[in-house]
């Protein structure tokens, strides 16, 4: 596997590898998402999602001598944003070991990293400053953006994204739709891939207004459903099935989730921690006035897929997440849900000050793509 080194500190060192060798994968595999005191989870589909990325996926990695300390990835996309188009890379995959993990140090001390000088640390995050290494482009310069989901509890990522100079621009939240015994729609449809250019175009549209908005996984895998009154399409959703093996929920309804619920004979059937097996909902378009279909299309999603849980997340300022919050057809597991708030982060390099403003203004695309 084709790596590159970075930086050399002492027995410490940082390598750009091109694509997940089998020890990044077993690292991210073997990872606990999350943070204490929210929703902790491991991914049960790793190695596929990765092979999903293609190429456009690379990583930053942390060695000491020679042994894998930690890594995060860059995926690198195509956004559009308001009518502008830049290229982005989106980070994610970050799993580090305890002892090289940013903490909270008392005092005037501020915060550190375990095991590292304040000089390393620098020149760590002077690497996520510099648009060439993180976009992949060697020797191309112009506008770029990097930007991260960050858990509004989780303090140390939060802690490490400031520190490298990330700015906090948007704020989403988890929506689920689920369903005992989802039922089938004759006006509901898999499109053919002859289908998706027009369907991607009507996607372009309904998001034009957004920031962050890419189509890399719109029709993943040839899976999106339409809706059609009269022969037009009304509404429309990416169907990407994933699967996590849940490992805590706060609060007392996360408590009943997991020690009671899954246990009924109804309830077992939308939320399994050993495997609780779901529907991401991505890419949703809905046409003006055909706002209540959405929980019909997205019911025959699940009985077409075989399943009975789906999720997705939405900007908490948008309007589409506003007529599902308040749509009560959603089912059992969305009246049951109360997920914090996660964080868009974002570093601009080369744009102006006008361009970096629509960021903060519009609703963020979140691609459920990169949840799974």
């Amino acid at each position: 596997m084709e790596q590159k080194p970075l930086l050399d500190y002492k027995k410490l060192e940082i390598r750009k590898v091109r694509s997940a060798d089998e020890e990044i994968t077993d690292l991210i595999k073997s990872t606990i998402l999350g943070s204490e005191g929210g929703m902790r989870y491991i991914l049960l589909n790793t190695a596929e999602r990765i092979r999903s990325y293609g190429d456009r996926l690379s990583f930053l990695a942390l060695y000491k001598r020679n042994s894998l300390k930690g890594a995060i990835g860059l995926c690198r996309r195509i956004t559009s944003n308001r009518g502008n188009r830049y290229p982005s890379a989106y980070l994610r995959y970050l799993t580090v070991q305890s002892a090289f993990q940013v903490e909270r140090a008392p005092g005037k001390a501020g915060r550190r990293l375990a095991g590292a000088g304040d000089s390393f640390k620098q020149k760590i995050f002077s690497i996520f400053r510099d648009p060439q290494l993180t976009a992949g482009d060697d020797g191309k310069s112009g506008p770029h953006v990097l930007y991260a989901y960050v858990e509004s509890r989780n303090e140390r990522s939060r802690n490490i994204i400031n520190q490298v100079g990330f700015e906090y621009i948007r704020s989403f939240l988890t929506v689920a739709f689920s369903r005992f015994n989802p039922k089938t729609n004759p006006s509901v449809e898999r499109l053919t891939p002859e289908e998706e250019p027009a369907m991607a175009k009507l996607l372009d549209e309904f998001y034009s207004g957004y920031c962050f908005y890419t189509d890399e996984f719109s029709f993943y895998d040839h899976k999106y459903y339409v809706l059609r009154r009269n022969g037009e399409i009304v509404a429309g959703v990416g169907a990407i099935p994933a699967c996590y093996r849940v490992v805590n929920v706060p609060g007392v309804w996360g408590w009943m989730m997991m020690k009671v619920l899954h246990r009924t004979p109804y309830f077992r059937r939308l939320f399994q921690p050993e495997e609780f097996r779901y529907i991401i909902l991505n890419a949703i378009y809905c046409r003006d006035g055909s706002e209540d279909l959405l929980p019909d299309l997205f019911e025959a999603v699940c009985a077409e897929e075989g399943y009975h849980t789906a999720l997705t997340w939405l900007d908490d300022h948008s309007c589409l997440y506003e007529t599902l919050r308040t749509n009560r057809r959603m089912g059992t597991l969305n009246r049951l849900l109360n997920a914090k708030p996660g964080l868009v982060y974002a570093l601009f390099s080369g744009l102006d000050p006008a361009e970096t403003e629509k960021f903060y203004d519009s609703p963020a695309y979140i691609s459920g793509f990169d949840f799974s």
